[in-house]
């Protein structure tokens, strides 16, 4: 993950979220779950900071989408209480594993501030665009 891509990524989900007057938080971490880039479009919440933070470092620390994550870990799943391991994590969607051409995890996106949907269809959004 380079800050280039990181940028890419972000203004990809700001172009997105625009269309549908949304303002959102976006943030890009590395494969260890280390911060490259952070964007809170204007607007936007304070709230969905912490909240975009913790959907990228769920995808990067387990390399799994958090909405896949917050399948297993509803209450009487394998994974229950998921969530309060490593500091707090996410198990819903917007926390999205970003994969380059080869299928090599670079990193993760975490998009948080509109609605569950939006933020999911936004981040694969941006990880589909590393595919192409």
């Amino acid at each position: 993950m380079n800050i280039e891509i990181a940028h890419s990524l972000i203004e990809i989900v700001k172009s997105e979220a625009s269309k549908d007057n949304f303002a959102v938080c976006i943030t890009i971490m590395d494969a260890a779950a280390h911060l490259v880039a952070f964007a809170r479009m204007d607007g936007a919440n304070i709230g969905p900071i912490d909240v975009s933070m913790k959907k990228a470092r769920t995808a990067s620390l387990f390399q799994t989408d958090s909405l896949a994550l917050g399948e297993l870990a509803q209450p009487g799943g394998p994974i229950y209480t998921l969530e309060n391991t490593n500091g707090g994590l996410i198990s819903f969607g917007g926390g999205v594993v970003l994969r380059d051409r080869n299928d090599v995890v670079i990193g993760s996106i975490g998009v948080a501030g509109a609605t569950f949907e939006a933020d999911e269809k936004m981040a694969q959004l941006a990880a589909a665009s590393l595919r192409n």
